[in-house]
């Protein structure tokens, strides 16, 4: 009962995203739903009168001259175009506002993320992050599209019939609502609750099928190296079978449900049909009221077909919504003890980065990744942060730049720009990849930063220069080239504060000396801390910083034997 409750609460919390964001286009577009509905009745039972009402005139000489016949056909033409043109307005507004809503559910869910240790918990469930965004997100739009507004518009048809039919008899009218309303939410009803296990076991499936898909083509070389690549295809296979059974399982209950709505329909349409038969024979209702009344009850269960399919994805909406709906209301903040600040700059000359008595945690049950970090950083300073592999190095430029909270202590910095040890290079062109340091960067920009990183002439002896598509994960340079691309995404950036981790890391010595020489050209109105375990790299420093076990043990600065001896011992590639 509790779980039930949090859900239906989550489930408001997200109607009320809804309304907040696209509130006034959604209700715009229920109204345009329900008068093209409503629109769509009317056209059928007025023409069923008009037909049934000029076939009688037709006996009679005198009652065919004062039959009117421009009144009811301007009106059947009316509804007819009334019914189109809503009908592509409803549609254009809808899905427009739809849209809308999602994409901005879908920024408010990303921009959640974005948040500290956002980078590991993303490598860690890659597929499961991706299916929340795309996946769980667009199974939100059948709440709007599929379940709430078919509801108004079933409920305005059947509203709609009832007054009709109880203008002519109030007992007919009483009963065809009551047959109707049973009909539609009955089987409306008994298709969402039968149709539950199965789309949340589709869900499910197409999820692991994703995640397991990701690991094969990811990891094809380990599975191969390993003799399981075979296995992970046949769990593959398993989980594609698993999918098929649920799909097969809700297209029956989809058809189910289809027919069972058909041979209601039909029933209370035969059930008026003597009705107002028997009215018309007992003189209390005329042949052209009794034909209205008839196509008025046979379109009034036609929104119920889209509130079936509602139904149906109800399941994957609902678990949709108990996935999503803490992530979408929740206050990103930071952990009790953090406080992150940005300074504003040098100001008083006091520091560029400030560290005091930080620590921070991977996990809790293993212990502090860096202890009582005491560290000041003053603007212009180089700093060499040197140790042994696991000693905290990278652990420390993540803290710094904010990729990580600390738990414990105060961490201030100015905003700064971090090169990672790895390079992160996108499946798109060398424009876009370079501007990700800088959306606005001229092409003028972008090439000076090439020829900064000396990277400029295998650009322009590309094919496509700026233009050229690159690869996933930067395929299609090699490894010094990537590294030189970073190193001019680096120069773009406006920050002057840089974070270097091992950049000369994996690049033979000619390269590693020339990306190296280009820092320090650029860096000299720059503040610089490096991560490093190669000497090459921490004779740049002004101040080495060694740290071992998470833990500061010792400070050089340069011109003392201490730093002298530091850096013999640093291997020199």
């Amino acid at each position: 009962m509790r779980a039930r409750a949090n859900s239906r609460r989550q489930l408001a919390n997200i109607l009320r995203l809804f309304v907040r964001t696209n509130g006034l286009r959604m209700l715009l577009g229920t109204l345009l739903a329900t008068l093209t509905v409503l629109a769509g009745m009317a056209l059928l039972g007025l023409s069923g009168w008009f037909i049934t009402a000029t076939a009688l005139a037709g006996l009679s000489a005198g009652a065919g001259q004062a039959f009117n016949v421009f009144v009811p056909s301007a009106g059947i033409r009316l509804l007819a175009l009334g019914r189109t043109a809503g009908r592509y307005a409803e549609r254009v507004v809808t899905h427009d506002a739809t849209f809308a809503v999602l994409a901005a559910l879908r920024e408010r869910l990303f921009r959640g993320w974005a948040q500290p240790q956002a980078a590991q918990a993303l490598l860690r469930q890659p597929a499961r992050l991706l299916f929340r965004l795309t996946q769980d997100i667009d199974a939100l739009e059948s709440v709007y599209l599929r379940v709430f507004v078919p509801s108004v518009t079933s409920i305005c048809a059947l509203v709609l019939t009832g007054a009709v039919l109880g203008v002519l008899d109030w007992r007919l009218g009483s009963v065809v609502f009551g047959w109707l309303l049973l009909c539609g939410g009955g089987v409306t009803i008994m298709a969402a609750r039968r149709a539950r296990a199965a789309s949340l076991r589709r869900s499910l499936e197409l999820e692991r099928l994703r995640a397991q898909s990701v690991d094969l083509v990811a990891g094809q070389t380990e599975l191969a190296m390993s003799g399981q690549l075979q296995w992970q295809c046949r769990a593959i296979a398993r989980t594609d079978a698993w999918m098929a059974q649920a799909d097969d399982r809700l297209h029956r209950i989809e058809t189910g449900s289809s027919w069972l709505l058909a041979v209601c329909g039909h029933l209370g349409v035969s059930a008026v049909l003597l009705a107002v038969g028997a009215l018309v024979r007992a003189e209390a209702l005329s042949m052209p009221l009794a034909a209205l009344a008839l196509l008025m009850v046979l379109a009034a269960l036609e929104p119920f077909s889209s509130l079936r399919r509602g139904a149906l994805d109800a399941g994957r909406s609902w678990l949709a919504v108990r996935r999503l709906g803490p992530r979408l209301n929740q206050v990103q903040r930071a952990p009790e003890f953090s406080t992150l600040a940005r300074l504003g700059g040098p100001g008083d000359g006091a520091a560029v980065a400030r560290l005091v008595a930080a620590e921070t945690y991977y996990r809790r049950s293993d212990g502090p990744a860096l202890r009582a970090i005491d560290l000041h950083i003053s603007p212009g300073e180089c700093v060499a942060v040197i140790g042994p592999s696991g000693a905290g190095k990278s652990t420390l430029l993540q803290l710094i730049a904010g990729e990580i909270y600390a738990h414990r202590g105060t961490v201030q910095a100015q905003g700064c720009t971090w090169l990672t040890q790895r390079t992160e290079l996108f499946q798109d062109s060398l424009r876009d990849n370079l501007r990700l340091a800088a959306p606005d960067a001229t092409d003028d920009q972008l090439w000076a930063a090439l020829q900064a990183s000396g990277l400029v002439g295998d650009v322009r002896k590309f094919a496509h220069g700026l233009d050229t598509r690159l690869g996933e994960g930067g395929l299609g340079l090699s490894g010094g080239q990537s590294r030189r691309l970073a190193l001019a995404r680096l120069l773009l950036h406006p920050a002057d504060f840089w974070l270097l981790d091992e950049p000369s890391e994996s690049l033979d010595g000619p390269t590693a000396e020339d990306v190296l020489a280009r820092l320090v050209r650029n860096a000299r109105s720059k503040t610089v801390l490096i991560a490093t375990h190669l000497r090459r790299e921490a004779q740049l420093a002004d101040r080495l910083i060694v740290m071992n076990h998470g833990r500061m043990v010792a400070q050089h600065q340069r011109g003392t034997p201490d730093f002298e001896a530091a850096l013999a011992a640093l291997r020199q590639h």
